[in-house]
C-alpha cells in the first residue's frame, strides 16, 4: 500500500486539489530516485513558524518554511511547516500568484530532504533551478 502525503492546517488555509498536489510531490520525489515515506505538510501562521523557529532551531526570525527531515536512505519522511502568511507576503513581494509561490515553498522542503542545500549563493542558485524544474512537473498529467 502506498503511503499518502498528509496536509494539515492550523489556520484557515485549505489546500485546494490535494490529490493533484500529492501526485505532483510523489512525482518530484520519484524524479530524485527516492520513495515517499511519512510526509506531513502543516500549513500555519507566521506566529506558529516563529515559535517553532525559536523553540527548536534557536532562530528569532520569520520564515516561510521549516522542514524537519526524518528521511532515511532513499525514503523521504518529514514534517514541513509552511507559513501561509509569509507565502502570501512573498507572492506579493515577488509579483507571483499565491499558488505558484506555495508550490515553490512546498517543493523547497522536499528538495532539502533529497539533499539539496541553500547555505551558499551557489547552492541557492542550484536549489532555485531545481525548484523551477520540479514545479514544471505540476503541470504534467499524473497517473
Amino acid at each position: 500500500m502506498e503511503t499518502p502525503i498528509n496536509f494539515y492546517s492550523k489556520n484557515d488555509f485549505e489546500l485546494t486539489d490535494q490529490k493533484r498536489h500529492e501526485a505532483w510531490l510523489k512525482a518530484v520525489i520519484e524524479s530524485e530516485e527516492k520513495e515517499v515515506g511519512d510526509l506531513n505538510y502543516i500549513f500555519c501562521s507566521d506566529g506558529d513558524v516563529l515559535e517553532i523557529n525559536q523553540n527548536y532551531l534557536g532562530h528569532d526570525t520569520y520564515t516561510d518554511i521549516i522542514t524537519f527531515d526524518y528521511s532515511v536512505n532513499k525514503i523521504i519522511s518529514a514534517e514541513i511547516y509552511i507559513s501561509t502568511d509569509r507565502v502570501k507576503e512573498n507572492a506579493e513581494k515577488f509579483n507571483v500568484d499565491f499558488e505558484n509561490e506555495l508550490r515553490r515553498v512546498m517543493v523547497h522542503g522536499i528538495l532539502h530532504c533529497c539533499g539539496y542545500g541553500d547555505s551558499t549563493e551557489e547552492l541557492k542558485a542550484n536549489m532555485r533551478a531545481s525548484e523551477n524544474k520540479k514545479m514544471e512537473l505540476f503541470h504534467v498529467e499524473q497517473n
